[in-house]
């Protein structure tokens, strides 16, 4: 199939694993890619979502769900097996998933908390990366490429989800190190979203969406496919030469300072 100008669909051909993708902002990159040419293959931890999940992406000729737990290494090797088995291929790697059990000063964090968000937002996207390489991320026809998704929080203090920042510190740095040392053969960027109007982020915002709303210059939230759109340029042809790069998308919040 070809878009309206005749050309090839952005990612006509690919394969993409996106974890963390039943719902949110992963489902809203994984319909994206979908739309762009892409057959994914989608994690989360529930079965039962992860099959609605697929029906939403248009079914097995275009998606397949994975259960499993994304920071075990056991299911990561699965995931990324089923990915070549059920779809000829394995090309794109979008690490979404992401935990934030912690709300408050970080001085009332529990230690094993903390231990846990860095596990699960940075060490598993690692090992996921590591993994996806050593398998043959890309070909000639598509260049292997990966998308972190990190967050504003990663840039700046907040005041309560201090350990989540700190992840995504780490995880923005991780994508700089890996673009560095993964070139030329696979591209690693991230996007750094403010908040996204999804549950997982509801805590931020709910019962005060406009007051929240009206510190960002486009005066509105974002939406998955604000995310999933940048998401698909970074995976894609128009970003052949850029790598190792964290592009902001957060309605304009962060240009006087916020978080």
């Amino acid at each position: 199939m070809s878009d309206a100008a005749g050309r090839p669909r952005l990612h006509e051909g690919a394969v993409a694993v996106v974890t963390g993708a039943s719902r949110g902002i992963g489902l809203g990159i994984a319909e994206r890619l979908v739309a762009d040419g892409a057959r994914v293959v989608v994690t989360a931890r529930k079965a039962e979502a992860l099959a609605e999940a697929v029906d939403r992406l248009g079914g097995p000729e275009h998606a397949l769900g994975v259960a499993g737990n994304a920071a075990d290494e056991a299911h990561q090797d699965e995931v990324l097996a089923a990915a070549r088995e059920t779809f000829g291929g394995l090309h794109l790697l979008v690490n979404n998933t992401g935990i934030n059990p912690a709300y408050g000063p970080m001085l009332d964090s529990d230690l094993d908390v903390a231990r846990k968000v860095l596990d699960v937002n940075v060490v598993a996207a690692f090992s996921w990366i590591r993994k996806a390489v050593a398998a043959g991320l890309g070909d000639a026809g598509h260049p292997g490429a990966v998308v972190n998704v990190a967050s504003v929080a990663g840039l700046g203090a907040s005041g309560v989800i201090g350990w989540y920042g700190v992840s995504k510190a780490a995880l923005i740095h991780l994508t700089t190190e890996l673009g560095y040392e993964l070139g030329p053969d696979v591209r690693v960027n991230a996007v750094a979203p403010a908040v996204v109007k999804t549950r997982f982020a509801e805590a931020l915002y709910e019962g005060r969406e406009e007051k929240v709303a009206s510190r960002y210059p486009m005066r509105r939230l974002g939406v998955p496919e604000d995310v999933a759109g940048a998401v698909s340029f970074l995976l894609g042809r128009d970003a052949s030469w850029v790598t190792g790069q964290t592009l902001t998308v957060d309605g304009g919040v962060t240009l006087a300072g916020g978080v």
